[in-house]
């Protein structure tokens, strides 16, 4: 009897899926990130977008150019990196469940079943050269190709989401003590989420 109620609840769980979209609020993208701890640097100070262009249109980023890496670690440091969705209720920025971590981006950020893959990093076409490095060697420049970008979430279950929300985004390098090494990274994307009909 319990096993055919689980079919049931997972099979309407699937029905009353839903995809949202972040429709940004701000031209500028990247925001700084208003509880970082002490010291965190933005994410334009640990990398350079000069040569990167992001132009916005109502429900798309357009992508192109070059980014250039200026946070400036060990070969052998390890970096852990963070993605949580934040909502604003009642003067206040609220957790939610969405939460993506992972204790070595270096590792993954070409793996295609990461959600860092379908979102920045398939587009980076100098894969070689920035798997060697990653973002820790400051100078090695990440080639886009052009892309075009939705920020969507996928296949959500559960309470709708109305409102304000933003993705936090953090990176933390460790060095090979596992002690952290200088300052960490962090930046914002705030929005409107917006459920897409099917």
């Amino acid at each position: 009897m319990w096993k055919i109620l689980f079919l049931i609840h997972a099979g309407l769980a699937g029905v009353w899926a839903a995809d949202y979209e972040l429709l940004l609020e701000d031209p500028d993208i990247f925001a700084r990130c208003t509880e970082a701890p002490p010291g965190t640097i933005f994410f334009r100070d640990a990398i350079n977008f000069d040569k990167l262009s992001v132009e916005q249109e109502p429900n798309t980023l357009h992508v192109s150019g070059n980014a250039t890496t200026t946070w400036d670690l060990e070969p052998t440091d390890r970096i852990a990196a963070k993605f949580a969705l934040f909502q604003y209720q009642r003067g206040n920025w609220e957790p939610t469940v969405f939460t993506m971590a992972t204790q070595d981006f270096c590792s993954i950020m070409y793996d295609k079943d990461q959600y860092w893959y379908k979102y920045w990093t398939v587009h980076i076409t100098n894969r070689n050269e920035v798997e060697q490095h990653c973002i820790k060697k400051a100078g090695t420049v990440l080639i886009h190709e052009p892309f075009v970008m939705r920020l969507i979430l996928r296949n959500i279950r559960g309470a709708t989401l109305q409102g304000r929300y933003k993705t936090v985004i953090s990176f933390e390098a460790f060095d090979e003590k596992n002690v952290p090494r200088g300052p960490g990274v962090c930046f914002e994307i705030r929005g409107e989420a917006e459920k897409l009909k099917n």
